[in-house]
């Protein structure tokens, strides 16, 4: 698994980080441009529109929290515990400060890769979601949605996480570049 966390700049790379912003300097607006920023403030919006409508709440009660990360998974063996992505978590003990979890699939499930499925992990039976691009799937953060990811058999699956919380202190803005 690899991460790209766009506050901050870090990239995953193998054991590592590295900070994108810092290795690339001013060149960085080689890689990013502020229509890439732009889509990505668009897109965050939105989500969190439907969130606050979906749970009844205002979206201005809702902030953008950390890490919110874009993901490339593929069938490359762990190299770190944070490689294994396929164990089951609860978001709000992983991270904290979630109250409510978004993913935005940009790629296909057997179109892109195999395995790689969303699944909540249910005590009645399990409910599993198909990763379609442009698909957006939501939840609160909380014990009631214990998830993994199946490992992915081949091909790779990119995803991007955007998280809430409702504790203004736990906020944060939207990456600048």
């Amino acid at each position: 698994a690899s991460i790209l966390d766009l506050h901050s700049g870090a990239l995953s790379l193998g054991k590592h980080f590295v900070n994108l912003y810092r290795y690339f300097g001013d060149k960085v607006q080689d890689i990013f441009t502020e229509e890439d920023f732009a889509l990505y403030r668009d897109v965050r919006k939105r989500i969190q529109q439907k969130i606050a409508q979906a749970f009844g709440i205002s979206s201005a009660a809702m902030y953008l929290t950390k890490p919110t990360f874009f993901s490339r998974i593929n069938n490359t063996e762990a190299k770190t515990t944070h490689d294994e992505y396929w164990h089951p978590h609860v978001d709000k003990v992983t991270y904290g400060s979630f109250d409510y979890t978004s993913l935005l699939y940009l790629s296909d499930y057997t179109e892109d890769f195999a395995g790689g499925r969303f699944v909540f992990m249910d005590a009645g039976s399990n409910k599993t979601i198909e990763p379609r691009a442009g698909r957006v799937s939501f939840f609160t953060s909380g014990s009631e949605n214990l998830h993994r990811v199946e490992k992915v058999h081949w091909g790779t699956r990119f995803a991007i996480t955007i998280s809430f919380t409702c504790n203004p202190d736990h906020g944060i803005g939207d990456p600048v570049l």
